[in-house]
């Protein structure tokens, strides 16, 4: 029995859009980016300079190495001051997705932007497990960010044949591979829902089963000595780590697959039945109750979609 959770979850969230550009700015100089519902990601290559989020008085610096994800799509101020000129956004995205803009002769700082628009139902319980910000360092490890924004953004400047598909994948792997640099910093700040027990082996060993055998009948004792926990230890830890019972933890994973599921088009009796649920009418309660509607309803809504 194995299963990757990070992976089973991250193939419920799709890269819906996504854009990257370069910046080689000098002189006193912003970029200012309103509220978007977009996850954010910022790689800087030499030099340095700061970033203000929301109304915060204070910026984040950020120097030669650091890579920075901004989830939640907030509004900020890119720049070597908060106050400085700013960078007309018209202009700047209407350069060619995959270019560089060079401000004012560059040599300030040279660096990587961009964004994704993410869809899926696995895209709630992503960004609820993510702080306002994730700071990754280059070394030890994180150089691969870099040639991932790189080479996504030679696609970008430069499609070929295949291209699309190729950009597709780079996309999904940058947001893979920053997900696993973040997991030992959220599993010792002891918050991060799931993804932070993701860096707690016994919690790992658990989510995986959950994740490899969705509609068994799982229970407290049953998922505990897969930890190799107690029961009484196993529940406390789950619940702290992961803000939620590990049964509940079961159901709303199973409502999650459900929904990926019915907007494909899966019949609903069959879906009932892999997920463990002994009628229709049970697993339709089941999925009100966590998603909010009916299963009939998302099942209709997805094929109109398609």
């Amino acid at each position: 029995m194995h299963a990757d959770p990070l992976s089973d979850m991250l193939q419920l969230v799709k890269p819906r859009a996504y854009g990257f550009r370069g910046l080689d700015a000098g002189g006193a100089w912003s970029l200012r980016l309103p509220a978007q519902a977009v996850l954010r990601c910022y790689a800087v290559q030499a030099g340095g300079c700061g970033l203000w989020l929301g109304d915060a008085a204070a910026p984040i610096a950020l120097a030669a190495g650091d890579f920075l994800l901004v989830p939640h799509g907030e509004a900020l101020v890119l720049g070597s001051a908060r106050d400085a000129p700013a960078i007309d956004l018209d202009g700047f995205f209407a350069m060619a997705a995959g270019a560089t803009a060079t401000i004012q002769g560059g040599g300030g700082c040279r660096g990587l932007g961009g964004y994704f628009a993410l869809s899926g139902p696995g895209v709630g319980p992503l960004l609820a497990a993510l702080p306002r910000t994730v700071r990754l360092a280059a070394e030890p490890g994180g150089s691969g960010l870099f040639w991932l924004v790189e080479r996504l953004m030679a696609e970008l400047r430069a499609p070929r044949p295949g291209g699309r598909l190729i950009a597709d994948h780079l996309a999904q792997s940058l947001l893979v591979e920053a997900l696993r640099l973040h997991l030992p910093a959220a599993a010792a700040a002891g918050r991060g829902g799931w993804l932070a027990a993701l860096a707690d082996p016994p919690l790992a060993r658990a989510l995986g089963a959950i994740h490899a055998e969705p509609g068994r009948r799982w229970t407290v004792a049953a998922l505990a000595a897969i930890a190799g926990l107690s029961r009484s230890a196993f529940a406390q830890r789950f619940a702290r780590a992961c803000g939620e019972a590990p049964i509940a933890y079961v159901a709303r994973w199973r409502m999650l697959l459900a929904a990926e599921r019915l907007a494909a088009g899966a019949p609903i009796a069959r879906l009932a039945r892999e997920l463990g649920y002994g009628s229709e009418s049970a697993f339709g309660v089941a999925f009100r109750r966590i998603c909010g509607g009916s299963p009939g309803r998302l099942r209709r809504d997805g094929a109109a979609g398609g």
